[in-house]
């Protein structure tokens, strides 16, 4: 697997972000029967020749939600409260939920590994969403993760031009 140029890729989605934009609206509107399909098709294709160890764009540049399950298990994991783990790694964002106060992620290692991998938070296990079901209802977000993640710039790419 090739290494993720991010310089490229920030180029090519900031190019297609118009038309990524209205490409994605205009499914919202119409939520075609195959849409779950189409995308989790289009997912598996881009996820066999990409490998997001060679990317990890997301954990250097975005924090997922944390639930309280999540936070409750790695609180678990590092032997610490729940409070404490809180205070040290977390934040109430606007819209009321918990994520991280920095970036990159701080379980990310020099190799791209997330570090608690096992123990990761629902969002990142679910990351990029784009082999979910009703995926109308996450498009606006799949449109986000457009200029986060290469695989989801790619698998809407394919997507736009099979004229779905």
């Amino acid at each position: 697997m090739k290494t993720i140029d991010l310089e490229k890729f920030n180029q090519e989605a900031a190019k297609q972000k118009a038309v990524n934009k209205a490409f994605l609206n205009q499914l919202k509107r119409k939520k075609p029967k195959t849409l779950d399909e189409d995308f989790e098709t289009a997912h598996d294709k881009v996820f066999e020749k990409l490998d997001c160890l060679t990317c990890a764009n997301c954990c250097k540049t975005t924090s997922p939600i944390f639930r309280e399950k999540d936070i409750q298990v790695l609180a678990k994991r590092f032997r610490i409260k729940v409070a404490t783990f809180i205070e040290q790694y977390l934040f109430m964002d606007t819209d009321g939920f918990y994520a991280l106060r920095s970036a990159p992620c701080p379980f990310l290692d020099d190799e791209n590994y997330c570090t608690v991998y096992e123990d990761r938070p629902l969002a990142c296990r679910e990351y990029p969403h784009t082999n979910r079901k009703r995926m109308y209802q996450v498009l606006d977000l799949t449109y986000l993760n457009t200029l986060v993640c290469p695989a989801t710039l790619k698998i809407v790419e394919q997507l736009r031009e099979a004229g779905q």
